[in-house]
This record gives structure tokens, C-alpha cells and sequence, in this order.
């Protein structure tokens, strides 16, 4: 997704114009849209043109409409887009007031007004726009002294950073100062690793070089981690696979991504990180039912009491036409993050997302059990009884 334009009011009313440039993009203007806001894009429209003579004939006339709009219906087999809706804007073709249906497609491009900006539709701009966030693989390719951090999206290589150390030659009898000046380049490529690669998305980290750079390098780098409890690092440590290059500069990832180990490694979904929070979700619920909680209303008694450490959250809740109870749902989430809670909000198109919404599409993993609520339950419940 391409941002052209973001006008935004201090109190989030405003507009953005936005391309969409692949069919994924589609999903995210889906759920970007609401009934209520403004979208003004170029359509075609059928019009009746009367000659001199009094013949009437139709045309076909490219034309652009600003709509307020009523029905949005989404068709994810073709990733085509329809937003019905009626015309707001005086344009010499079509009326006030006169109903239109827009279709938006890729590389199209449309500009969207809302009076209410919130944080998750700001949130998902700038995921789609943002090639750090459709980029599944990241790439280390070094050689002794010299290390390129890439992402690699669908369509392009992005280098990240570049870490250059002179590292002096052994001497004999002594490679302290070789060993010294080695040691700090590990670490300022482990830095450049942890502050540029987003493990929530990035589902390969491939380490590439000549030699046996990659194995003394990757065995520094988990060997620190355990020294200083590097939680990231040792939670991803799977997502690691060292592959071989001929060299540390860019143009050595070419190689490493043709490695038959890589292409088979990257054929996993990019849904992995929601299964596996579903998983440890259902795992809770049978072994610890105090700390597994679902449901809108327990799961906000849980957020009051700061106990949410996970929050599993259907991006179809957000597409509710209800303004208040949208509100709500935004407010939990800007309230877990603000608890230094994780929020993982799952797609209705994934599997994962089909199954959470069984579960009413909110569900929380507690720091802590809070047996009282599940007690309160109880007790309402058998108070209907």
C-alpha cells in the first residue's frame, strides 16, 4: 500500500489518500472502511445524453465521485472491493443524493475521510504501508569485519544496516586485539539484528557467509543471549538457518535465498505466530482455566484488574457498524498495550481467526489467575438458573 496524502485534525478527524498496489491491500482497505465515512475515488458511470435532434443515447463516462458510504462487501476469492453508497459532492453527471457503487481495485487510487481516526485503523495504515511489515524473511550476510542486515518483501531487498569493523590480522602468539575487535563486531551486528528485525512478522532469519563466520557468529550471539537472559533472541532462536554465501555484500543474498533448505523453510504461513497464540491459548484453558479467559465482558474485568498478558482480538470486531461498541473494542486493546500487554490481532480469513471468532473473537492469556471472576460467573450464572 502506497500513502499518498495523511490530513490529519488534532482530534484524529481527517482524511488520507492511500494505492493500494496488491491484492492483500485489498483486505486492508476492507478493513479500513466504515459505514458513515467518506470515500472518493474515480468510477465509471452510466449517463443519458440528449442531441440537438431530441435522440437520447447512454454513455460511459470516467468520472469522481465522493460517496458516504452504506454497504462495503469485500469478495476475498477475487480480492475485489464494492462500496455502495450515496453521492455527496455536486458533479455534473450524477446528482445529490443519488445512489453509486465504486469498485476499488490495485493501483487505484482513493481518498478516505473519517471523523474519527482511531488507533487500529492508524495502526493497520501503517502496517500496510510500511514494507518492514510484509517482509517474512530477514537476511544477515557477512563475512569477517563487514555484515549487510536486509529484509527481503515480495518485491524488493531492503538493506536495514551495515556494519563495518576493522579487524586486525592474527599475529603469532598473540590474537587478543583480533579476538577483541571480532568480539565487538558480533555484538554490533546483534544490536543491528534486535533493533531492525520485527520477529512478529519476519518467519526466517537467514544468516549467510564464507566460511565459518556464520557458525562462530551464531554461536556468540545465543551464547550472549543466555549470559543476559535475552528473551528475543532465545524465544526466535528456531527462525535462525545459516546458509552459505561467497562473500558479506548484498549481492551474496542472491545465492543464500536459492538454497534449497531456504525455499523450503519459507513455505510456512505467515498465520504461525496466531496458531501458535490460539495453541498456548487452549493449553491455559485446559490447564490453568484461571488464567484463560474469553468473552467481551470477562476479558474487560480481567483488563481492569491489569492481568491481560496476551489479548487475541478478531480484526472482524473492528469492522462492527456500531460506533460505541467499535469504541470498546478499541479502547481494550489501546488499554492492554498501555499494561505492557501484548495484542495480537488475528485475520477472519486465517483459520486461526475462524476459530477465535467460536470463541466470540476475544479471548486473553492472564499474567496471573483471577479465580474471583470465574467465581463471579458462577454465580451469576446459577442466579438465572
Amino acid at each position: 500500500m502506497k500513502l499518498v496524502r495523511k490530513d490529519l485534525e488534532k482530534d484524529n478527524a481527517g482524511q488520507v489518500t492511500l494505492i493500494p498496489e496488491e491484492p492483500e491491500d485489498m483486505w486492508h482497505t476492507y478493513n479500513l472502511l466504515q459505514v458513515g465515512d467518506s470515500l472518493r475515488a474515480s468510477t465509471i458511470r452510466k449517463v443519458q445524453t440528449e442531441s440537438s435532434t431530441g435522440s437520447v443515447g447512454s454513455n460511459r463516462i470516467r468520472t469522481t465521485l465522493t460517496l458516504c458510504v452504506e454497504t462495503i462487501d469485500f469478495d476475498s476469492q477475487a480480492c475485489q472491493l464494492r462500496v455502495k453508497g450515496t453521492n455527496i459532492q455536486e458533479n455534473e453527471y450524477v446528482k445529490m443524493g443519488a445512489y453509486h457503487t465504486i469498485e476499488l481495485e490495485p493501483n487505484r487510487q482513493f481518498t478516505l475521510a473519517k471523523k474519527q481516526w482511531d488507533s487500529v485503523v492508524l495502526e493497520r495504515i501503517e502496517q500496510a504501508c510500511d514494507p518492514a511489515w510484509s517482509a517474512d524473511v530477514a537476511a544477515v550476510v557477512m563475512q569477517e569485519g563487514l555484515a549487510h542486515v536486509c529484509l527481503v518483501t515480495p518485491s524488493m531487498t531492503l538493506t536495514r544496516a551495515k556494519v563495518e569493523v576493522n579487524i586486525p590480522r592474527k599475529r603469532k602468539g598473540n590474537c587478543s586485539q583480533h579476538d577483541r575487535a571480532l568480539e565487538r563486531f558480533y555484538e554490533q551486528v546483534v544490536q543491528a539484528i534486535q533493533r531492525h528485525i520485527n520477529f512478529e512478522v519476519v518467519k526466517c532469519v537467514l544468516v549467510a557467509s564464507p566460511g565459518f563466520v556464520r557458525e562462530q557468529f551464531c554461536d556468540y550471539m545465543f551464547q550472549q543471549a543466555v549470559k543476559t537472559d535475552n528473551k528475543l533472541l532465545l524465544e526466535n532462536r528456531s527462525k535462525f538457518l545459516q546458509v552459505h554465501s561467497s562473500s558479506g555484500h548484498k549481492y551474496a543474498l542472491k545465492e543464500a535465498l536459492c538454497d534449497p533448505a531456504v525455499t523450503s523453510r519459507l513455505s510456512d504461513t505467515k498465520a504461525a505466530g496466531e496458531v501458535k497464540a490460539l495453541d498456548d491459548f487452549y493449553k491455559m484453558l485446559q490447564h490453568e482455566p484461571d488464567r484463560a479467559f474469553y468473552g467481551l465482558k470477562h476479558v474487560e474485568k480481567a483488563n481492569e484488574a491489569m492481568a491481560i498478558d496476551t489479548l487475541l482480538i478478531s480484526d472482524e470486531l473492528f469492522r462492527h457498524q456500531d460506533v460505541a461498541t467499535r469504541a470498546r473494542y478499541v479502547k481494550l486493546v489501546d488499554s492492554v498495550r498501555e499494561n505492557m500487554g501484548t495484542v495480537r490481532i488475528f485475520s477472519s480469513l486465517h483459520v486461526s481467526g475462524e476459530q477465535l471468532g467460536q470463541l466470540t473473537g476475544v479471548a486473553a492469556i492472564l499474567r496471573f489467575p483471577v479465580a474471583e471472576l470465574s467465581d463471579q460467573e458462577d454465580d451469576s450464572s446459577s442466579e438465572e438458573d
